[in-house]
């Protein structure tokens, strides 16, 4: 190991590029020397054994003489998966307990051992549930993996999702945010010695303790604290629940994929008779007097909370929920919509029409929420073109225009309703030719507001029945529309591309909703890559008065729903290539507040962040109920 990282430094030094192939051909020589396995060196074990060094034995890591230039180059190099953190954040997602829902959509999945919706088998799921669902030692696990990667995390987005969040108690709800918040402010981020990967291999540094030992005392406690109620493995380091999938669920399973139970009462009869489950749920509780104190730790935290998003559906949206949601923290609201079209609603089990679904989309902009909705093409009843006609309906009627839309087909998985209506021929899934075309034309209809941030499920092949398997769908769909003119943002993000502040403008998109006037702003290059933007709403003043006292703001009173300036994510106070940290944010609010003042607004609010209280009161924002606020002159 120390003879690769000594190569790459000399190879940095002397100018040369390393990318992957000179990578390989290192990794592949020291094995030859080592006369083992070339996986005993791979790529993703070289970061934790540098970091483990220099964290462990500085006199060692002072005779490889790293300049913090050097290093820059280093991790750069050693990093893994860089799109992680390309968008200028760290993203940690984060899964909530299995747990009854309001919804009976016929293509849902039913898997017990999930929330409704979800499926064991997807990434987050499984390392949920290696974690028995425990916000604290999920963000542990991630916040730990990221490090290794080589990502920075002073800037975390929290994605919490799992059905329905306000079908959770709300006890619960409180103290699942708190344990978060808890994580990132403990810097809860496990020695390299935890890391499986990393033990028993020639030039390792870990020593040979048990892995437990290199985790931090929050996480062992917790984590004896599942052993004592029966949930987790005390002697498992990565705290594997024991015996998740019995013989009893197994049984109970069988009869839900039969249509013979419900979730709902399958849920009831498993979980409500677990003595484990119940013993552990009566801790899970907390006020929000507490999450208030961590949140004000995370404020100055090395872990901050830049962004938080919730899943829920839209017939759950309501001002008093909303409220709750803010004062958790909340800037992004994740909702399925699914349809814009009645019929295929009511076909397809949704409990919920079109106005519900409009009704949703305006409270949420008025609350100044990030509107991520759930698109879904090949439904029971759909056809291509009507799928067509259903996504610019949702990208241009005012009722709608999310800001983030994931996009994805429908999947047929075992035990669903759907599965009736497929084996009677009334449901099949759409050729491939059919479903690119179909996404293609999606993709060319989303405006330059909107980001469409999915394409796919992250469903395992072998839980599809029927339906696209190819996890590169997003990519064949890139494919083609090289050439074509996409205004989408994502495919317009520098990603990891370094920038020339001379090569941007600031441009300014109008558009109408139902209950605003908004302005999309956006710093672009001369090829129209986008570096950063900013969502402005100005809301209608009938709009509030409609809402009465549930109105969240007053009149005259002007909303930014985001700021966001991409780049990789690199720590706060650092320079860079990256568009971060040189001021464009800056601009973008000052851009904002002078289109504000101009349409007659006498103030500003921001939907902050925790993590980003300080910077917006730096800008001259001061703490003002949920909101952030600034007087307008």
């Amino acid at each position: 190991m120390e003879d690769i990282i000594i190569q790459i430094l000399d190879l940095l030094r002397e100018g040369q590029v390393v990318d992957d192939q000179v990578l390989v051909k290192l990794i592949h020589a020291a094995a030859k020397r080592a006369g083992g396995d070339k996986r005993a060196f791979a790529k993703r074990r070289l970061l934790p054994f540098y970091q483990s060094v220099k964290r462990d034995d500085p006199k060692r890591w002072a005779s490889w003489d790293v300049t913090p230039e050097l290093e820059g180059r280093l991790l750069h190099v050693l990093r893994m998966k860089p799109r992680r953190s390309a968008s200028g954040v760290a993203t940690i997602t984060v899964i909530t307990k299995p747990w009854p829902c309001g919804g009976t959509c016929v293509f849902c999945p039913n898997d017990l051992r999930m929330p409704k919706s979800y499926l064991a088998d997807e990434p987050a799921c499984a390392r949920a549930e290696q974690s028995c669902f425990d916000p604290y030692l999920q963000v542990s696990a991630r916040l730990t993996a990221l490090s290794q990667m080589g990502h920075a995390t002073d800037k975390i987005e929290l994605i919490v999702l799992g059905g329905t969040w306000s079908d959770y108690p709300v006890a619960y709800q409180t103290w699942f945010m708190k344990e978060l918040f808890r994580a990132l402010n403990d810097d809860a981020v496990s020695g390299v010695a935890a890391n499986p990967l990393l033990r028993g291999f020639p030039g390792d540094t870990a020593n040979d303790s048990s892995s437990l030992d290199a985790m931090p005392v929050a996480v062992r406690e917790r984590r004896d604290q599942l052993a004592s109620c029966g949930l987790a493995d005390p002697n498992c380091a990565e705290g594997r629940p024991m015996a998740q999938a019995t013989p009893e669920l197994e049984a109970v399973q069988a009869e839900v994929d039969a249509g013979h139970m419900t979730y709902n009462e399958a849920f009831h009869r498993l979980y409500d008779a677990s003595d484990p489950w119940q013993h552990v749920a009566s801790r899970q509780r907390a006020s929000l007097d507490d999450l208030e104190r961590e949140q004000r730790r995370n404020e100055t935290a090395r872990h901050r909370v830049v962004g938080l998003v919730i899943e829920t559906r839209p017939d759950a949206i309501a001002p008093e929920r909303l409220r709750l949601i803010r004062r958790m923290g909340a800037t992004k609201i994740q909702m399925g919509v699914q349809s814009t079209d009645e019929w295929i609603l009511a076909r397809n089990g949704r409990a919920m029409g079109t106005e519900a679904i409009a009704r949703a989309f305006s409270l949420l902009r008025l609350f100044g929420f990030k509107i991520h909705a759930h698109a879904m093409v090949n439904l029971l009843g759909a056809t291509p073109d009507a799928d067509k006609a259903d996504y610019r309906r949702l990208m241009e009627s005012p009722a709608y225009r999310p800001d983030e839309v994931k996009l994805y087909p429908c999947a047929l998985i075992g035990g669903t309703e759907l599965c009736r209506f497929y084996h009677e021929g009334q449901w099949q899934p759409y050729s491939e030719e059919e479903l690119l075309d179909v996404l293609t034309s999606d993709v060319l209809a989303t405006p330059p507001f909107t980001r469409v941030s999915r394409m796919i499920r992250d469903f395992s092949t072998q839980d599809i029945v029927a339906g696209n398997k190819k996890p590169n769908l997003r990519q064949m769909v890139e494919q083609r529309l090289e050439g074509q003119v996409v205004q989408e943002i994502r495919m317009r993000e520098i990603s990891t591309s370094a920038v020339d502040l001379a090569d941007l403008r600031l441009d300014v998109v109008a558009y109408k909703t139902a209950t605003t006037e908004e302005r999309f702003l956006q710093w672009v290059t001369h090829q129209n890559r986008i570096a950063g933007f900013l969502r402005l709403s100005l809301p209608h003043a009938d709009a509030l008065a409609a809402l009465g006292n549930d109105a969240p703001v007053g009149p005259g009173e002007a909303m930014i729903r985001e700021v966001h300036v991409y780049g990789m994510a690199t720590p706060v106070g650092s320079d860079g290539p990256a568009a971060q940290h040189h001021g464009l944010g800056k601009r973008l609010v000052e851009r904002a507040c002078a289109i504000a003042c101009d349409a007659g607004y006498e103030c500003i609010n921001v939907i902050s962040a925790v993590g980003t209280r300080e910077y917006y009161r730096s800008l001259g924002f001061a703490d003002h109920g949920l909101y952030q606020q600034r007087r307008l002159s």
